[in-house]
């Protein structure tokens, strides 16, 4: 299981801005702190924690933050309205499309995904395959 996800940023504000149009919306709150940003899903009382949690941060060893070749993080929506509500937020937010919501060719005839690059260059994936929703055959 993968336990949380962190990304680097060199600007945390532009970077809130843009996280902050899209984790809310599924469900991660924002604690925020001088070691940057970290989104956490909430946890009742007596229960364990639900994860990945979601870390925005300077790098470590003080270099320029970078985007890595092949990297991404996806994060599964409910609904192909919300994949592109969420899209949208990103774009508005100081993201870049790295790719419009859709069906593509070479995924299952559920998978509905759009891409996103962070302020930073991130990767993100926002999809969403309910067998529901009508399909790219369909």
């Amino acid at each position: 299981m993968i336990a949380y996800v962190t990304v680097g940023a060199d600007d945390i504000s532009r970077a809130r801005r843009f996280y902050d149009a899209i984790l809310p919306v599924l469900g991660y709150a924002l604690r925020e702190g001088p070691e940057g940003l970290s989104y956490a899903l909430p946890v009742a009382p007596g229960e364990r924690p639900v994860l990945p949690d979601f870390y925005v941060k300077p790098t470590y060893d003080g270099r320029p933050a970078s985007a890595g070749n092949g990297a991404m993080v996806a994060f599964e929506l409910r609904a192909q309205a919300q994949v592109r509500a969420l899209h949208a937020a990103g774009l508005a937010a100081g993201g870049t499309d790295e790719g419009a919501p859709g069906f593509r060719e070479s995924y299952g005839p559920q998978f509905f995904v759009g891409y996103l690059r962070d302020p930073q260059g991130n990767k993100i994936a926002l999809f969403s395959s309910d067998p529901d929703e009508p399909g790219r055959d369909g």
